[in-house]
This record gives structure tokens, sequence and C-alpha cells, in this order.
């Protein structure tokens, strides 16, 4: 597998990209991270409400509970304790709701806040050095293959190179591969390489 070029200002350049690329990537998760924790702290209110309802409910439980042992009159004083301890499950089940509607608010801008710069950096850096990889690995392989490979490469470069560079190898380049000119294709052919990260041999 061939990772970068073989000519220094090139890989220069692809390893400068890389190296940006990945920070960009942590610094977006990191940020994904931090607005996260930021925005799941308000849920400490919910928190605070579960605990102050569930702690109501408790001492309404409890003075209804002791009301009720008092002698012919016990169920009626405690009846209003009862419903007050109600109100405190109330009370619980709104801070537990706020607690997991803050959770979903963190984690849908947590993850937005991380994903969309990653995403960006992965369609403009991963995909052409994938591409790049690819390529380069794939021709690097057909020259250690052994036969003569100019011809081919000389084909692709008609076919991937711009029509100014090729004009610059031959005015009429095409002819001249028709030809078998070897010098046209040779110069063709290393054009193909060089475009690929590739020092011919």
């Amino acid at each position: 597998m061939k990772l970068y070029s073989d000519f220094a200002a090139r890989r220069a350049r692809q390893v400068t990209a890389d190296v940006i690329a990945l920070a960009l990537i942590v610094v977006s998760i990191a940020t994904g991270v931090v607005v996260f924790s930021t925005v799941n702290q308000l849920a400490q209110f919910g928190r605070q409400m579960q605990t102050a309802g569930a702690d109501f409910r408790t001492s309404m439980t409890d003075v209804g509970d002791r009301l009720s042992g008092v002698p012919l009159i016990g169920d009626g004083i405690s009846a209003p304790f009862d419903s007050a301890s109600a109100a405190g499950d109330t009370l619980a089940a709104a801070g537990q709701t706020q607690q997991d509607l803050v959770l979903q608010a963190a984690i849908v801008l947590g993850v937005g806040v991380a994903a969309l710069p990653v995403l960006l950096v992965l369609l403009v850096w991963l995909v052409p050095r994938l591409r790049f990889i690819k390529r380069a690995s794939r021709t690097k392989a057909l020259l250690r293959s052994g036969p003569d490979t100019t011809d081919l490469l000389a084909l692709r470069a008609l076919t991937n190179q711009r029509v100014a560079v090729i004009a610059k190898v031959a005015p009429d380049a095409l002819s001249a591969w028709r030809r078998g000119d070897p010098e046209v294709m040779r110069q063709l052919a290393d054009l193909e390489l060089r475009s690929l990260g590739i020092r011919l041999p």
C-alpha cells in the first residue's frame, strides 16, 4: 500500500493535510464532548426537583402514617397527607422528565457539533486521500508485475491527464502513441506516474 508520494513537495503537502485533518477531527470531538457536558449540567435542576418531590412524598407519607394511628379520627386526619404525598410523586416525575429532555438535547447538540465538522473533513480530506492510495497502490503493483508497462501508462496518461499538459509532451501525442514512439510514450508514462506520486524507475 502506497500512502504518500515519492516527490518531497507533494509528500510534505499530504503529511501536512493528514496532520491538520486529524487535529480538526480531535478538536471537533472534544468540542462535542464539552457541549454535551455543558448542556447536560442543566439537568441539575431536574435532579433537585426529583429529590425535592421524593422527600416531600416521604415526609407526607410519614406524617400520614403517624396520624393514622390516632384513635377514632386517625383515618380522617391522615387522608389529606396521603393526597399530598401524591403531589410529591408528580414533582419527582416532572424532575425526571426534565432530566430526560436535557439529556436528549445534550446528546443531539454534542453529536451535531462533533459530527458536522468531522463529516466535512472526511469528505474534503479522506475521500481524495483514499483515491490517491488506491490508484497509487494499484499502479505500484503494476510496475512490480514485471513486463514493460510504459505503453499502458502512456495510454492512461492520454485518458486521465489534461489536454494542455499532454500537448506539452507532444503536439500530437495520440498519433505518437499509436506509432509506438518510445520517447513520447516514456514521457507520457512519466506524466501519469508523477500524477500518482510515483517516480519513474
